[in-house]
């Protein structure tokens, strides 16, 4: 695509989205807090991490005031339907169960693989060993349908816990939230597979009736995505990987 063609859409997008913006209402922002890079809770109580950061632009684009709300993983889909908060932006993949439940705007972060982690030395055989996830989760699907015993935690920091503890012999996340766990674990835990592809992108969560709320973000998600600023907080959380939209 030409490049001052690409510029003069991008600027025309932003035009026309400033252009229907309204006026302000409170949106609650629901998340784990304990995921990160996505999110989790920095050293002065407050919700921080690329989703932190994503959501607030959104807002921002969207016109929107937007409060922060931290919510257990294991009923964060439950609460969003019952209205504790408006919407769920929490890692959370696209997945065909999930949207039986909820709707999802398009993805604001593309499908990232999961990583089996162990201790340094142990045997790379997790198909056929235990392997901790966390519950409610597209890897603890995943190892109960590879014939592994899955076991179950509220928590990401549990399922790391059980291996180190020996309850497990591996564990499956995503590889954006391990790597820097095993960097910083001086030799004792090991990747044995970076590379296994489950669910779809990430997206936010929205409830299935307010399809005026989905229309508002995915608005914004495009207007960030054709100036480069969803490329640029991806690379900025993710040890700088490039994503072009």
């Amino acid at each position: 695509m030409n490049y001052l063609v690409k510029i003069a859409g991008a600027a025309a997008l932003a035009a026309a989205f400033a252009a229907t913006a309204v006026s302000a209402q409170t949106v609650r922002m629901g998340t784990e807090g304990a995921y990160p890079p996505y999110n989790f809770i920095n050293d002065d109580g407050q919700v921080d991490g690329f989703e932190k950061d994503v959501g607030d632009e959104l807002c921002k684009r969207a016109g929107l005031d937007c409060v922060w709300v931290t919510n257990d993983w294991d009923s964060i889909i439950p609460n969003l339907v019952s209205g504790n908060y408006d919407t769920i932006i929490a890692g959370m993949s696209i997945t065909d169960e999930r949207d039986e439940v909820i709707d999802f705007t398009q993805e604001y972060f593309p499908p990232d693989p999961s990583a089996y982690v162990a201790l340094a030395g142990a045997s790379k055989d997790v198909m056929n060993g235990v392997v901790s996830a966390q519950t409610a989760t597209i890897q603890a699907a995943y190892v109960a349908s590879s014939g592994a015993t899955v076991v179950e935690f509220a928590t990401p920091e549990e399922t790391v816990a059980a291996v180190r503890s020996g309850e497990a012999d591996a564990v499956l996340a995503d590889f954006a939230y391990l790597n820097p766990i095993v960097e910083a674990s001086n030799g004792e835990l090991m990747i044995v597979d970076q590379s296994v592809m489950i669910g779809g992108g990430v997206g936010m969560g929205i409830r299935e009736s307010d399809g005026e709320l989905k229309g508002k973000m995915n608005a914004a998600i495009d207007s960030m995505k054709a100036d480069g600023t969803l490329t640029a907080l991806i690379a900025k959380w993710f040890d700088g990987r490039v994503v072009n939209y």
